[in-house]
């Protein structure tokens, strides 16, 4: 799929030699008309997107693109590109390709969930070492019509937390282009006439379609009368199909000699187009003569019950549960057609079953079946329910098919139901050794028996297509034994944006690229994985235990400067401490995942105040420092906090929400420490004991606290850095608080009882005693 034939390189040479302005709509470049086939070139793109290290699926950027119809060649242009400061180090940039939805990818090396089905994505490499610019060419040919995702992303994620404006990170620039080569005039075969075709020369394949029409069971291909202009034995090459990726089921035939070459497909894509290239293995300058027949088997369908049944339309929305009476009436009409149908099953080759879809929400569909929940399955022939997900916006989620097996419903101990779910086409032909496999798709198998009655499947970005499931009953002795019998399968199948909704350790989010909406989960506490099911590096429950208790416990240390702040008569100081100390610890209760969370109202409330908290007790505690008059200090208080709630408002994460106050409140101390300083005529503050003990502590505390909540945090450490910086940030203000004024006396609380024995006593009974 990175290369192709010289001939086609031309023409696309050629063809993009005039290449347009980048632009997000696709233009005509030019049309070549070569051999009486007109070629014309289009070209598609989307603007540049920043990479970013991958810890997640979020982390990587998709690109959407629609490949049109009979396109014969399709080339990407990948542009990688990064900054130039001495941040910017060597990189490798991961692209990964898939067609008809997002690729499924596993940086990480994780597991998936139990049942999933994963198919490995095509990827290629892009290395940026001394140039700051890589462009990287990706040529697919006969490359399937319908949607293309491309996902780029960095290596995995380092997991430092990073103070937004402390550092500044290398800028990794990503962009996508697709030129297409596409034949206007493609000759189309009709089923069934045989069509003469012409093969100019070995640089000049021969494209041609055919339409699939729906029902289709088997198609028969056969080239006849190949003959050469040079009178030579004819040597031809024959590809069916298109390429997808990751995996492409092309059907490629040789043909040698005059005698006849055919090729059988069963169960080709219905209502499709059918891309068939012929290229010429002669002579540089001999053409070839063929002629193309192309038959088609039709599938006669039958329906255990009428389509038109209106009254299974008012049930309720959810179907009647297996062993209600609803599934149980529903079971044995179907039951009872079934048997008095018999003979006439031999002539279907399917039985169709309604299926309605429901759409729930953006990436959320409910299948419904009109006959219940319950499906009869025989060995005559499969059961097949139709499964829409071409809406285009259905392959952002996860399709989930779950049956369950009725033991009671199947006379024979040792029988199985095999099922398997495809897309395009449905497989027509189960039995105990079939791979589930059409003619360019390979399926998924399931199987049911007495002894395990379940079975699930769950595909991961199913691709925009009509997905078939197949049902047949299949017995070990033969067809045969099977005849008189029949089993009853329950079958629930949903389309999700999340499976299980990401779990407990785990939250579903929803993603958008220019209006292709697709989900993704983010894990926590260690947890991974597609789904946040892989516990390979999961915390146990009491480390997170420990981690809440840390988080919350050590605001504690608040308690000393609230202490000493009201035994200074910093009330209001006081006030904004306490502030702090709660919301910071309901905040990280509320913030963590997993069983140990309690949360006391919003999770954003509480954020917004834990933020709002730490940065004004900063700003009052410098203040407070400086020694100002109260007037203007509480005047700077009021400003200052509503000042820090606004800039809060705009970037709750920017470092000069932080930075900001503390620089203009330093600005104010060291101003007031100079004035007190000149008018004293010493330095201020006076006291060697008050630098020794006090100030340098606190701002060693201080510093040592900023260094830790800038340059050590990590995903992983997170529990203990955080938890010093709350220790650390406390102790600084207990330490850097200044003294009480000194016409303020201390609080003397005995001496505050407005009532003692002495005062309250009375002194009337003593004056009029008689003694």
């Amino acid at each position: 799929t990175k290369g192709s034939s010289p001939a086609t390189l031309k023409l696309l040479c050629a063809s993009v030699a005039l290449q347009p302005a980048p632009s997000s709509h696709p233009s005509d470049c030019c049309a070549l008309s070569l051999s009486d086939s007109l070629y014309v070139s289009e070209y598609f793109s989307q603007s540049a997107q920043k990479l970013s290290f991958y810890s997640w699926y979020g982390n990587a950027k998709l690109f959407h693109f629609h490949v049109p119809e009979d396109t014969v060649l399709l080339r990407w242009l990948l542009q990688a590109s990064r900054g130039k400061g001495p941040e910017c180090t060597d990189m490798e940039i991961t692209v990964h390709f898939r067609y008809g939805a997002p690729p499924v990818i596993n940086p990480l090396r994780t597991h998936f969930p139990a049942n999933a089905t994963v198919r490995p994505s095509y990827n290629i490499s892009i290395t940026l070492s001394s140039a700051v610019q890589n462009t990287t060419f990706v040529n697919v040919t006969t490359p399937a019509a319908g949607d293309w995702f491309i996902a780029a992303h960095l290596p995995e994620a380092a997991g430092r937390i990073e103070v937004k404006g402390f550092s500044t990170p290398c800028p990794y620039m990503f962009q996508a282009d697709m030129f297409v080569l596409r034949l206007t005039d493609m000759p189309v075969l009709e089923p069934g006439v045989a069509t003469p075709q012409t093969v100019v020369s070995p640089a000049k394949p021969l494209h041609v379609k055919v339409f699939v029409p729906k029902h289709a069971a088997r198609m028969q291909f056969e080239l006849r009368r190949c003959v050469t202009s040079e009178q030579k034995a004819c040597t031809v090459r024959v590809v069916l199909g298109s390429i997808t990726l990751p995996q492409s089921f092309q059907k490629i035939v040789t043909c040698t000699g005059n005698v006849n070459c055919s090729l059988a497909l069963d169960s080709p894509p219905w209502e499709k187009w059918l891309q068939i290239m012929v290229e010429s293995l002669g002579a540089a300058n001999a053409s070839v003569s063929v002629e193309m027949l192309a038959a088609f088997t039709a599938c006669r369908p039958g329906s255990t019950s009428s389509f038109f049944n209106f009254s299974s339309l008012n049930q309720s929305q959810t179907g009647p549960r297996p062993g209600s009476a609803g599934a149980a009436g529903s079971s044995t009409l179907s039951t009872g057609e079934a048997s008095r149908n018999a003979s006439d099953q031999r002539s279907f080759c399917l039985q169709n079953q309604p299926v309605v879809r429901e759409d729930l929400d953006v990436v959320s569909v409910r299948y419904r079946l009109l006959n219940g929940p319950s499906v009869p399955v025989n060995s005559l022939s499969p059961t097949l329910l139709l499964l829409n997900l071409n809406t285009g916006m259905d392959s952002g989620g996860s399709l989930v098919v779950s049956l369950l097996l009725n033991k009671t419903s199947v006379s024979l101990a040792n029988a199985t139901v095999v099922a398997c779910v495809s897309a395009a086409s449905p497989v027509l032909s189960l039995n105990a050794t079939q791979n589930c496999s059409t003619a360019f798709f390979q399926g998924y198998p399931l199987s049911m028996s007495a002894s395990s009655v379940e079975a699930m499947l769950i595909v991961l970005y199913p691709q925009t297509d009509d997905w078939f499931l197949s049902l047949q009953l299949v017995c070990p002795k033969g067809q045969g034994e099977c005849n008189a019998a029949e089993a009853k399968v329950t079958v629930f199948a949903y389309l999700t944006p999340c499976f299980n909704d990401c779990g407990p350790y785990g939250q579903c989010s929803l993603l958008r690229r220019h209006g292709y909406l697709y989900a993704g989960c983010s894990c926590k506490a260690g947890w991974g994985g597609w789904s946040c099911t892989d516990d390979t590096k999961a915390q146990s429950v009491s480390a997170q235990n420990l981690a809440t208790l840390l988080l919350t416990l050590s605001n504690l240390m608040f308690l000393p400067a609230i202490v000493v702040a009201v035994y200074r008569y910093y009330l209001v100081e006081a006030s904004v401490y306490t502030y702090t100390m709660f919301f910071s610890t309901f905040y990280h209760a509320c913030d963590q995942p997993g069983i140990a969370v309690m949360c006391i109202m919003d999770y954003d409330t509480l954020q917004y105040c834990d933020f709002l908290g730490s940065v004004v007790s900063i700003w009052v505690t410098i203040l407070c420092m400086s020694r100002v008059k109260k007037i203007l200090k509480y005047v700077l208080f009021v400003l200052g906090t509503l000042l820090i709630a606004m800039s809060l408002q705009l970037d709750r994460r920017g470092v000069w929400n932080m930075m900001g106050p503390c620089l203009f409140a330093l600005v104010i101390m060291i101003a007031a420490w100079v004035y007190h300083g000149v008018k004293r005529r010493h330095c201020y503050p006076s006291s060697w004991k008050r630098w020794v003990f006090y100030l340098l502590p606190g701002i060693t505390l201080a510093f040592i606290a900023i260094s830790v909540y800038a340059f050590m945090e990590t995903n992983e450490n997170y529990y203990y850095t955080h938890s010093i910086w709350h220790v650390l940030v406390a102790c600084s203000v207990a330490f850097l608080l200044p003294p009480r004024d000194k016409h303020k006396k201390p609080w003397a609380w005995s001496q505050k009882l407005t009532c003692r024995y002495q005062i309250c006593q009375n002194d009337r009974e003593e004056l009029y005693a008689v003694t």
